[in-house]
């Protein structure tokens, strides 16, 4: 506040502190710098919870799964030009993935950016973020704070949410203004999100494909999960006795062991289904786009999503339901007639034989013990600590590491996993750590690749000087993938996907007051596991698995061109 002439003002710093504050949004995470320094210390002055990073793409990631996880913006404040680049990663990612989010950046003088004349930091900022977020502002009035902020909370949460970018010149922030006339200016944003309710036509289209399905299967993905309808999904899937699968980020709307779920014999349900109904989940390449030999080419589709445009966008939908998922999946229960769906007997016996021959298959590998430690052996020593943690966040990031973890640790409770999601991008895993840790003051276990660490690691040093209940496992083959590939030239220098093997990553957390661990076999393992979660402060545990252990490029090798010459090597 100032005080000019004996009349009343408030600046621009103030202005966005109460804008924030009368929309609900109490936490920002955020690296501190010109021109933002004081906006995050008065914020935290007045009340708001301000989170400092070491870079602002942590920062970012920890805002989108913020949002992710309380439907409300999570909100990323940097410094301009460079800063403001380093967040737009997660902007980008948070757009992708369906996550609301504001970044707050701000930024050089406007007069000199836009002539080009070379100011501290120049970059039209605005502009450069507008491919990659779902809307774009720059505000250029402190008047207009008000308003500002509130069409990017209204932009980041309607229909699918996304990643919001909004500009504020360091001559914004400190500009003053009458503090009525700012107070009138502030906008308190009413339903931001308002329901889209399904077309009756729409509902009866579904029900009807689905009631001439004998092997029909729903996929459940992240916007099932995020519309929070989850008592609403679960009575769907009983009543109508249709196998589910969960895409990485929906497990855990149903338990994983489930009656129903068809998880372990995933390849075989999306082959042999006649119709798919696809909750909150899109046709994208998680799911080959909808095409053979991953699902029958004679499959029809049904699909639950709020974008009129998702619709089609690989496969021809037989039954759209456009509209937000909780009306969607209300609707469709208020129509459904007892018995209507009926999946074959025979198609749910077999999809039960192929389960439980997976299942067994899983557990012989789970309880094999090599030496060294394979992904295997150390995942099953984490999936015996947390089997009755169903209130501890798994956040997951790696190839092998990823794409294993997900088929091993089970989930028992919603938005309890979170992982790289759509883009697949690396270096989520601290950012997505944190975010869950300060939302929800609940322990998180990080299973990270050493390769994933690295993008983020030094955040451990925000995890300690927060004291957050985070517990991370890096698991240390050695390398990108593996870490017993060899230099093609013959030279001294390592491969190109080669890491450190003995490198001691525990020391990392050591040196700031956190605990770290060696774990050499899955008995330790499981022990500092447990031992971290039990004393809720920052633990890193050094996981040794074999260099050998790891495929290229995990899962999706298929996506990784080869050279013929690669191939011979």
């Amino acid at each position: 506040m100032a005080n000019e002439a004996n009349t009343a003002c408030i600046d621009g710093f103030h202005l966005v502190i109460e804008a924030l504050r009368l929309n609900g949004l109490d936490t920002i995470f955020g690296v501190a710098g010109i021109p933002i320094t004081d906006l995050a210390r008065m914020a935290q002055a007045e009340g708001l919870r301000y989170i400092g990073f070491r870079h602002e793409q942590s920062a970012g990631h920890a805002a989108a799964i913020a949002g992710y996880l309380t439907r409300k913006p999570g909100v990323c404040l940097t410094v301009s030009a460079p800063g403001f680049l380093n967040g737009m990663v997660a902007l980008a990612n948070a757009t992708t993935n369906g996550f609301p989010m504001i970044q707050i950046s701000g930024s050089s003088d406007r007069a000199i950016v836009d002539l080009q004349q070379g100011d501290y930091e120049e970059l039209d900022q605005m502009n450069a973020a507008k491919p990659y977020a779902k809307a774009a502002y720059r505000i250029n009035r402190p008047q207009d704070i008000g308003i500002g902020v509130a069409r990017a909370i209204r932009a980041a949460l309607s229909g699918r949410p996304g990643g919001v970018y909004l500009d504020l010149p360091a001559a914004v922030l400190s500009a003053t203004l009458d503090a009525a006339a700012g107070a009138r200016s502030l906008v308190r944003v009413l339903d931001a999100a308002p329901r889209q309710i399904p077309a009756p036509e729409a509902v009866e289209r579904a029900l009807e494909v689905l009631a001439r399905a004998q092997h029909p299967l729903i996929i459940l993905g992240k916007g099932a999960a995020y519309a929070q309808a989850d008592a609403e999904i679960r009575a769907l899937i009983e009543r109508t006795a249709i196998p589910f699968l969960p895409m990485s980020m929906a497990k855990g709307l149903l338990p994983d062991d489930h009656p129903q779920s068809a998880a372990a014999a995933r390849s075989f349900a999306l082959a042999q289904a006649d119709v798919v109904m696809l909750i909150g989940a899109r046709l994208n390449w998680l799911l080959e786009h909808g095409r053979s030999p991953q699902f029958s080419p004679a499959a029809q589709f049904i699909q639950l999503d709020i974008m009129p445009t998702e619709i089609d966008s690989n496969r021809p939908i037989a039954a759209p339901v456009v509209g937000d998922i909780a009306s969607s999946i209300g609707a469709l229960l208020a129509r459904l007639k007892p018995g209507q769906i009926r999946p074959s007997s025979a198609w749910l016996e077999e999809l039960a034989q192929r389960k439980q021959h997976n299942l067994e298959r899983m557990r012989q590998r789970l309880n094999a013990n090599p030496v060294p430690m394979d992904f295997y052996s150390a995942l099953g020593a984490i999936k015996g600590v947390l089997a009755d943690k169903p209130e501890v966040y798994v956040v997951n990031e790696g190839a092998n590491t990823l794409d294993i973890a997900r088929n091993v640790i089970d989930m028992r409770a919603p938005r309890k996993r979170l992982d790289c999601g759509t883009w697949g991008v690396m270096g989520i895993g601290m950012g997505f750590a944190i975010g869950a840790a300060v939302i929800s003051g609940q322990p998180v276990v990080a299973i990270e690749g050493d390769s994933a660490f690295g993008f983020s690691g030094m955040e451990i040093e925000t995890i300690c000087r927060y004291q957050l209940p985070i517990a991370v496992v890096v698991f240390n083959n050695g390398g990108i993938y593996r870490g017993d590939d060899i230099n093609r030239g013959g030279g001294a220098d390592p491969a190109p996907t080669v890491l450190m093997r003995q490198a001691q990553y525990e020391k990392l957390i050591e040196a700031f007051g956190g605990a770290g661990y060696h774990a050499a076999d899955p008995a330790t393992l499981a022990n500092a596991l447990a031992g971290a979660l039990a004393a809720r402060r920052p633990a890193l545990i050094n996981c040794l698995i074999d260099p050998k252990a790891g495929t290229e490029s995990g899962h999706i090798g298929s996506l990784n061109p080869q050279s013929s010459l690669a191939a011979k090597a």
